[in-house]
């Protein structure tokens, strides 16, 4: 038998789950899926905006692969310093596959960036999808204007949920104290602002729509802005999404402003360089008006503009932190591998390999993880033979709990799954999340796990 430990089960974990069970060059192969936390899924679960349902319903997908005999979930492990070391993972099984994904965000490096008020978008996610980490803030407190900056599609999200309203998103599976803060929400100006133009906006196209969809909310652009892009003036050598997103922005330009209560604003060419502050919080973010330097970038021009914000959301991308134990690539915020065999000092390391963000950077949609992990489990089926002749612990479950490990196990993850049933209906709505550590394990206790 060959018995593999994937940590993180997230798209990445669960899509190398799947490769290796579904593959017939070893017959008989063991799958534990560790998580830190004692829910599966990820992103998916904490990352996919609660409005989103279709994507949501790619958790029935995963469920499938962790359903599988062959596969075992294990929540609630930690890996490194106060859980299981890396080495002790490398005792206990043949092989181990690092699908940790990038746990924590670019920063813009301005003064200011640490007032009160300003957070990461992923910190803002986590409150409004009850990741049990987050931050226990009103964040829309007593805000009347915010700033978004970045023009990608968690910047579109968060934008969006901020323009929502209680009728639409009761109905998700928000947490009901963000629910609570959201619809007594006082926020009537969103900013989603961008140092390049609109032609390089990474959001899809699908997702900008969505803004011009919302009730009581009208999107507000400045065409002068548009016009400093020279792809916006003539799109036709775009690739096809990047016009589609020129076509969008152009409509809107080209609209008459409606005065609805609510207003969105996509601004482009703007760089944020501080935060100001005003009564010891957030009040104001300063930017430099940039131009095109002819070259994909953008150049300062030395003019500036101030945008008011109470609230500041910078979703400038994701950055992976290291592992105690495994070897790490700072420049790149990834685990340095060989078609997902891990590296150490240029020596691929015998048992070790990574997959997902934490392999390639967070790059790609939730499906460019599967042939990520298929590559990563291909490497992983060339080194089988050898793999096999190692001694490993006979069942490393039993293993971890002699060590004082309790795994949060599948009819725990169910548990907790009846648990936000049962909540959601006393609350008159669908299924709501518990939103925090205790009252998480509480539920999946209630089986013994």
């Amino acid at each position: 038998m060959l018995h593999v430990a994937v940590v993180g089960s997230g798209p990445s974990g669960v899509y190398t789950a799947q490769s290796l069970v579904q593959q017939s060059q070893v017959p008989d192969v063991r799958v534990d899926v560790l998580d830190r936390l004692p829910c599966p899924y990820g992103l998916v679960r904490y990352g996919v905006a609660p409005d989103h349902e279709k994507i949501k319903s790619l958790q029935n997908n995963l469920r499938a692969v962790l359903e599988d005999e062959r596969v075992r979930f294990l929540g609630g492990v930690q890996v490194g310093p106060d859980g299981v070391p890396v080495a002790r993972l490398r005792d206990l099984y043949h092989a181990v596959v690092y699908c940790v994904g990038a746990a924590t965000d670019r920063h813009l490096g301005v003064p200011g960036e640490d007032l009160p008020g300003s957070w990461s978008a992923t910190e803002f996610v986590s409150w409004y999808s009850a990741h049990p980490d987050a931050a226990a803030e009103e964040f829309v407190l007593g805000v009347r204007s915010a700033v978004v900056i970045g023009v990608g599609n968690v910047a579109v999200d968060v934008t969006r949920i901020l323009a929502r309203g209680a009728a639409e998103l009761s109905p998700t599976d928000m947490p009901q104290a963000a629910l609570a803060a959201l619809a007594a929400s006082k926020v009537t100006e969103i900013s989603m602002v961008g140092r390049r133009g609109p032609s390089q906006a990474r959001f899809t196209t699908k997702e900008l729509r969505e803004l011009g969809s919302l009730p009581d909310t009208e999107i507000v652009v400045d065409p002068h802005e548009l016009e400093l892009d020279p792809a916006y003036l003539d799109p036709s050598g775009l690739p096809a999404a990047q016009r589609r997103n020129v076509e969008v922005l152009r409509g809107w330009a080209d609209a008459p402003v409606q005065g609805r209560p609510r207003r969105i604003r996509p601004r482009f060419f703007l760089r944020p360089v501080e935060l100001l502050a005003d009564g010891g919080r957030v009040g104001a973010v300063r930017f430099e008006r940039t131009v095109p330097d002819g070259q994909g970038g953008v150049a300062g021009t030395g003019r500036f503009e101030d945008i008011e914000a109470q609230l500041v959301l910078r979703s400038v991308g994701y950055r992976g932190v290291p592992i105690d134990g495994l070897p790490f690539d700072a420049g790149h915020g990834t685990v340095p591998h060989r078609a997902g065999r891990i590296l150490r000092d240029d020596a691929i390391a015998p048992g070790e390999y990574v997959a997902g963000w934490i392999k390639r950077g967070p790059t790609g949609v939730i499906g460019t993880n599967r042939p990520c992990a298929k590559e990563t489990v291909t490497s992983l089926l060339e080194d089988a033979d050898t793999l096999v002749r190692r001694e490993v612990a006979g069942d490393p479950l039993a293993a971890l709990r002699a060590e004082g490990v309790r795994p949060v196990e599948w009819a725990g993850w169910q548990a907790i799954e009846r648990a936000e049933a049962e909540l959601g209906a006393s609350l008159g709505r669908g299924v709501v999340k518990l939103p925090d550590w205790t009252s998480l394990l509480a539920a999946a206790r209630t089986t013994g796990s």
